[in-house]
């Protein structure tokens, strides 16, 4: 009998915020059990469907079944629905041998919690927001192995043991990289750089805002790293005569690499963005989504009271306050560098090691529940 679970099943997709820490807990799983069988379990539709394959794990899909907010056809349908994605996450269990199910949330983890419960499998389950939704809720009522990102997530039986991050992320030393890094978006070696980003799918509201005011950076000495989202690129009016670039592309597959040439990220306020920030210790103006449960307001409430990021409410993003306060900003140096050490102040790198304990002490004590 091996002294680990020879099979894992990893539930989670739709975008990069359970995407991320699930790829991050694959690797982590791998270097301690080389032998161990990774499964991700998503939709057909969303990331995963991509970032999955390209990390060279198999990927294993069942039907998006949204949670019902109103009275309608969709509530209507929503039983059998959710009966058909648990039959075919049984199936996805039964086929990969799993010993344990790890969900990160999001319309594929509640099929998978149920399908796990029926055969009286493992369950881990890890909560990348402050504000929990709908699939962990359930999770954590079906296995008391409960793992949050923050310390103030309301879960039963959660213990607060940080975000997953791939090692490109927790290991990265921007200043060594920064060269490297800024020749490989043709950016300006040691000019003041913005990232800005809305995450995997963009955000309008950035996205109009920084169009409106691209010509402005230049003139103040500043360059920008502009990730839009697919489909949202555009094409900035920016000075010509060698000034410092404006570039833009739809998505950032090197992450680490822009985090390395940013000295100032201005983004939405995911938990993944969020715990990356803070980790590799880089300051950030965090515009929260004004949508869902506002659990991104909260998942900045840390980093803030520390003095590693500053809020905008999303409302005020235009024109006139890229010009009047990201740009200052991006320009003051001292300030900068005080808010780069608040946030690796709080910054935490071990996430996945720490979610890899859970996974290795839910399968110990089923396997001991069931000798």
């Amino acid at each position: 009998m091996s002294d680990h679970p020879r099979s894992v099943l990893l539930a989670g997709g739709g975008s990069a915020g359970h995407v991320s820490p699930l790829l991050a807990l694959a690797d982590a799983l791998r270097r301690r059990w080389p032998d161990v069988l990774v499964t991700a379990l998503g939709t057909e539709t969303g990331l995963e469907t991509r970032l999955v394959p390209a990390r060279g794990y198999p990927l294993r899909t069942i039907p998006r079944v949204p949670m019902p907010r109103r009275p309608n056809a969709t509530a209507v349908r929503f039983p059998a629905a959710l009966a058909a994605a648990v039959q075919a996450a049984g199936v996805a269990i039964d086929d990969t041998g799993a010993e344990v199910v790890v969900g990160f949330g999001g319309y594929v983890s509640s099929p998978a919690y149920l399908a796990a419960r029926r055969r009286g499998l493992a369950i881990v389950v890890h909560e990348q927001n402050a504000r929990p939704g709908f699939a962990n809720r359930l999770g954590a009522r079906l296995t008391h192995h409960v793992v949050s990102t923050f310390p103030s997530t309301q879960l039963p039986h959660a213990t607060c043991l940080g975000m997953p991050m791939r090692r490109e992320i927790t290991s990265l030393d921007r200043t060594a990289r920064r060269a490297e890094a800024r020749e490989f978006f043709g950016l300006d070696p040691v000019a003041p750089t913005v990232l800005v980003t809305g995450g995997s799918l963009g955000a309008k509201r950035l996205n109009d805002a920084f169009q409106a005011t691209a010509a402005s950076f230049a003139p103040a000495g500043v360059q920008v790293l502009h990730a839009t989202g697919a489909g949202k690129e555009f094409a900035p009016e920016v000075p010509g005569n060698g000034a410092l670039p404006y570039r833009v592309v739809s998505y950032l597959d090197r992450m680490d690499l822009a985090y390395a040439a940013a000295d100032l990220v201005v983004g939405r306020a995911g938990a993944n963005t969020v715990c990356e920030l803070t980790a590799v210790g880089l300051p950030a103006i965090y515009v929260p989504l004004p949508i869902g449960n506002g659990e991104q307001r909260f998942n900045v409430a840390d980093v803030v009271a520390a003095g590693g990021g500053i809020v905008a409410a999303d409302d005020l993003v235009t024109p006139d306050w890229v010009t009047t306060t990201v740009i200052p900003l991006a320009t003051d140096q001292e300030r900068l560098d005080q808010m780069a050490r608040a946030a690796a102040s709080i910054g935490a790198r071990d996430g996945d090691d720490l979610l890899t304990d859970v996974v290795a002490a839910a399968w110990g004590e089923r396997y001991q529940d069931n000798r």
